[in-house]
């Protein structure tokens, strides 16, 4: 139900534990990004940090404060403005010792602001990159949030599972006016296949070689880097069709986009991600695995969901071999993405933070 906001309520003040960088890379930054740049600026007043010259659409979004710090040393300023800064909200907050110090240490502050996070990953714990040292301070941070929100009904029913935490369902958006199908490009003399994403071995980059190897006929493109990455160069060394890319901005992300016929992202495990988002936005074909059922993906409509390898490659050659397939599933898939574009989401995160900040002015009247 949406909060009904009064004619004459002052700005809700949002502080975002997140950078306002042009350059990011970090998915949940950019997330952060995307849904603030988009709130109204009459109703809500946002604070953000930067290390660099920062996104012009925050540069020109009014109401709208960005507080320098410096590249070191970051936990006591982020701190500071934790505890002593003028935010009802502190969204987004990271697994990060400034968080876990204020956690302990909020009742200093002025005025208690209330703790907004969002939960964008399943929670046993299948990435590799996880230390118990950083589950600990997870559980310790964004697990202990005021309001904890899931990107997907995976990840909610993933945290009600592992944690016994039941949480509202937000989806990850994407931008479908950055990102938007090439159609009228002229076609690839030999079809092209795109994987954009960390090299680590549950997301299946290695999956790319072995498909590299079977169908010669086609090219692999790899966007991203990470852990994997020597041992994939020395394995796909001797494949022709094998282009490896490493990281890339979004803006070169586009074009891979742009030029691509296919999206393979072979991942076991994930929350939503983002890149099949934008690859259903540029109208490709997309191919996933079924084990964290991602919602931007209508199995045989706008893609396929599969659930092993072998089904992965049954299903490559099928949209290798057929044009009209590729065509029909991405047009499908562009129609279907439409509900996740920000301009959709981020309304539902407006009516968020004014039910939360007319609680909160509430209690502190009473």
């Amino acid at each position: 139900m949406t909060s009904k906001v009064p004619g004459n309520m002052k700005p809700i003040r949002i502080l975002v534990d997140s950078f306002a960088d042009e350059g990011l890379t970090n998915a949940q930054m950019i997330n952060a990004r995307e849904i603030v740049s988009r709130l109204d600026s009459e109703r809500f007043h946002v604070t953000l940090f930067k290390h660099g010259a920062p996104a012009r659409q925050l540069v020109v979004r009014p109401n709208t404060r960005l507080i320098q710090l410096p590249r070191r040393l970051q936990t006591i300023p982020i701190l500071t403005h934790f505890i002593f800064g003028r935010q009802e909200i502190l969204f987004y907050p990271k697994p990060a010792p400034a968080t876990r110090w204020y956690m302990n240490l909020r009742t200093l502050g002025r005025r208690r602001c209330a703790l907004v996070a969002t939960f964008e990953s399943q929670s046993d714990w299948q990435d590799d990159t996880i230390t118990p040292n950083t589950k600990k301070l997870i559980e310790e941070t964004i697990l202990r949030c005021d309001y904890l929100f899931s990107n997907s009904t995976n990840v909610q029913q993933s945290l009600e599972t592992n944690y016994g935490l039941h949480t509202e369902v937000v989806p990850t958006g994407v931008d479908t006016t950055f990102f938007q199908p090439n159609w009228d490009r002229p076609a690839n003399s030999r079809p092209r296949v795109l994987f954009v994403g960390a090299l680590r071995s549950f997301k299946g980059p290695q999956v790319l070689l072995e498909a590299a190897e079977r169908f010669p006929g086609a090219d692999f493109i790899l966007v991203g880097d990470g852990i994997l990455v020597e041992e994939l160069r020395t394995r796909g060394k001797h494949l022709a069709n094998l282009e490896m890319c490493g990281s890339l901005n979004r803006i070169e992300i586009r074009e891979k986009f742009a030029l691509a016929d296919i999206f393979m992202f072979p991942s076991r495990w994930e929350g939503s991600p983002r890149v099949l988002m934008e690859a259903a936005a540029c109208g490709l074909p997309v191919l996933a695995r079924k084990d964290y059922q991602p919602e931007s993906v209508i199995d045989a409509k706008s893609g396929f969901l599969v659930g092993d390898d072998a089904e992965m490659m049954m299903r490559l050659e099928q949209l290798l071999s057929s044009p009209d397939l590729r065509r029909r599933l991405g047009e499908c898939g562009r129609s279907h993405i439409a509900r996740f574009d920000w301009n959709v989401i981020t309304p539902q995160w407006e009516e968020i933070f004014t039910r939360i900040a007319l609680a909160r002015r509430e209690s502190v009247q009473s």
